[in-house]
């Protein structure tokens, strides 16, 4: 899959969790609160790394590190897109940035 693809995928299953939630609770999250959970699975990344690095006792942790970056990955996704960032520009704007900062370092 291509970035677009993975967007649009995103997206889409963002817009399933908003049907459903506004059939269960009456309301959908808001960017802040995607933010917010995004937070938390930040939290639970973190754990996994450091249980791949052995510092952590968790189960199945590579199975489990592999659905937690893809649920971070899906959170900044959605986010970028409801937020009206064009993560591939800004994503090659960054790597661009950072690529001169550290050439400029190493000579």
């Amino acid at each position: 899959m291509d970035l677009e693809q993975l967007i649009r995928r995103a997206v889409g299953v963002a817009d399933l969790y908003d049907r459903l939630n506004l059939q269960e609770r009456g309301r959908a999250w808001t960017t802040e609160q995607l933010a917010l959970g995004f937070v938390g699975d930040v939290g639970d990344l973190a754990k996994l790394v450091m249980a791949d690095a052995g510092t952590r006792d968790i189960e199945d942790h590579r199975d489990l590190l592999g659905h937690e970056l893809a649920d971070c990955l899906w959170s900044v996704l959605v986010i970028a897109a409801r937020s009206g960032i064009d993560l591939e520009q800004e994503f090659d704007r960054c790597m661009s940035m950072l690529t001169e900062h550290i050439d400029g370092r190493l000579r």
